[in-house]
Order: C-alpha cells, then structure tokens, then sequence
C-alpha cells in the first residue's frame, strides 16, 4: 500500500511567483513513491483557506498523515484551522515553520502558538535561527535545512565582479525594495555603468509603486529593470546576469533566494536581520549590514567592485557554504 501525504501550503507557481518549498516537497514525495494531496492553490486569502479545509477533511480517508506549513500573521489562521481539522479527523500532522517574523508574532500571541506547537506530532523548521527562537514554545524542534539541486545552479567565480546587482524576492515590503533603488543612487556616480535587475512578482501591497517612485525622484529609474516574476528553472538565468546580489529585506529566516545567489556565485550583501547570520557570516560568504541603511549597503557594494580578493573570496566562500 502506498503511503499518503496531505501537504498543506501555498502552491501557487501557476501564478507569476516563485516555486514555493512545500511543491518541492510534494515533488519529491510523489517521485518517491507517495500518494500525495495538496492544498492550496487557490489566489484570494479566504477562498485559499477555505480550500484548505475542504480539502483536509472532505478527503480525509485518502491520506494518513499531513505536513502543515506555518507563517506569521493572518497566515497562522490557516495553520490553525487547518490543524482544527485534522484533530476533528484523527489525522496525526507535522508543522513546519517558515518566516522571519515567527518569532516577534509568538511573542504577541504566546498562548496561540504553543497549543498549536503541542497539538503537533512533530515540528520542523529550515532555519537554524528559528529552531532557537522558538524553543520556549516547544523544545523538541527539528532543522530540516531547505533542498537545494545544486547541479541546477551553474558557478562562475566573480573575482572581478560588475557593476551588475540582481535582487530576487516578491515585491512586498517586508524585503524593503526601496532601500535598493537609494543604494543604486548612492553608486551611481562612482559607477556610471551601474545596473540592477529586480526580479520578483508584485504582492500587491504598494511596494512595487514605491520602488518605482523611489527609483524616479532619485534619478535611478532607467537603471532598474522589473522583468516580473520568473519560473523557477529560470532562476539561475537571470541571477547569472550580475555579480552581485542585493538582499534588502527588513525581517527574514532561510531565504532560498539567498542560496541560489550563493551557489551560482554572486557576491552577496545582505542586511542582517532574522535568520540571516545563521547562513551568512560577514566577511566569509558574504557582506553584512543594517536594516534599511543605503550608506552601509552602498559602502559593501563598493568594497566588492574595488577589492577583487574580497570579492572573490567572497563567491567562492558562498558557492561552497551551499554545495
């Protein structure tokens, strides 16, 4: 008999977004052998998490275990009420637990967390930075690092780098797009021939207006180009259009962006926030600075297009740390 898995999560790559780890997952398990369900692709937040339910308990006698992802904020309520369901259904569940921000949400909400946390057969995170944090809520927390095909990640050694920057996330204000278009705007006369390409779909939250008004009134506009979001195999593609990675983000975990950069060789400079520390270390694999600081931002760029030694240290370093 084969054995048969609901996965709970945001399968959405059919919409113009990144392929998410939960339908690498089920990828995988099918490959594997698994009878596998999943839940949700639906776009809208509330028809999503009605999807979820119908489907955890109206095909409830199709699967023996389900694995639940876990964010922040009102994707909680998924989590929750899914969970809700598959106690009322007898179904034994694993969480996984994704998101930078987990951690100040269950400190709002400490009660919320740990029941759901108990109610779990087990809990897993990618995130070294989360296994730690979250601890208070339930001790036996398991790292399951996030897969990365490595073989699918061409590496070029950038020891004379580009002025060429790539930025890879959704566009909503989490990853602070903004803080690259001042960045860009600081170099800019240093680097007359600066580009950057910011690749990722739009959340629908107002970051990609501001991106593109911040990147106007700083004169930077026609050095930024917005392809959209891109398909998963098409990843390695355009990060191999820079040298170097900008990561702007204000709260974070285990971003995988960050690892295809680093296994395709890109110099990384990152603001050190969440679970970044966990897998960069500054200076070694990388350049670290502050949360939404252009001056530090621009300074660690410029370290990297005028310290070839650093900069090559630095992709060889980040290839390696993934590999």
């Amino acid at each position: 008999m084969r054995q048969s898995v609901l996965i709970v999560g945001n399968f959405l790559s059919a919409t113009p977004n990144s392929r998410s780890v939960c339908e690498e997952l089920a990828e995988r398990l099918a490959l594997g052998g698994w009878s596998v369900i999943t839940t949700s692709d639906k776009p809208g937040r509330v028809v999503r998490l009605l999807d979820m339910l119908r489907t955890a308990w109206g095909r409830r006698h199709e699967y023996a275990v389900a694995q639940v992802d876990v964010y922040s904020g009102r994707a909680f309520i998924w989590a929750e009420a899914t969970c809700r369901v598959l106690r009322q259904a007898g179904k034994p569940y694993v969480l996984t637990l994704h998101g930078g921000n987990l951690p100040a949400f269950a400190r709002r909400w400490p009660g919320r967390v740990r029941r759901l946390l108990r109610s779990a057969a087990v809990v897993t995170t990618p995130s070294g930075y989360l296994q730690e944090q979250m601890r208070e809520y339930r001790s036996d927390l398991y790292l399951l690092p996030n897969p990365l095909e490595i073989g699918a990640y061409p590496f070029r050694l950038r020891d004379r780098p580009r002025p060429r920057l790539v930025w890879l996330r959704a566009f909503h204000r989490i990853y602070n797009p903004p803080l690259a278009a001042r960045t860009i705007a600081l170099l800019q006369e240093r680097f007359p021939d600066i580009h950057l390409t910011m690749v990722g779909p739009d959340k629908g939250d107002g970051s990609l207006q501001s991106l593109k008004q911040a990147a106007s009134e700083l004169g930077v506009d026609g050095r930024i180009d917005l392809p959209g979001g891109v398909a998963k195999a098409d990843v390695p593609q355009w990060l191999n259009k820079g040298d170097i990675f900008l990561n702007t983000t204000n709260f974070d975990n285990m971003p995988v962006s960050v690892m295809e950069a680093m296994a395709c060789g890109l110099c990384v400079v990152s603001t050190s926030v969440g679970g970044v520390p966990y897998l960069l270390t500054h200076e070694e694999d990388a350049l670290l600075v502050p949360p939404d600081d252009a001056e530090a931002m621009a300074y660690a760029v410029e370290r990297v297009l005028t310290e070839p030694d650093l900069a090559g240290r630095l992709s060889e370093k980040a290839r390696a740390r993934v590999t």
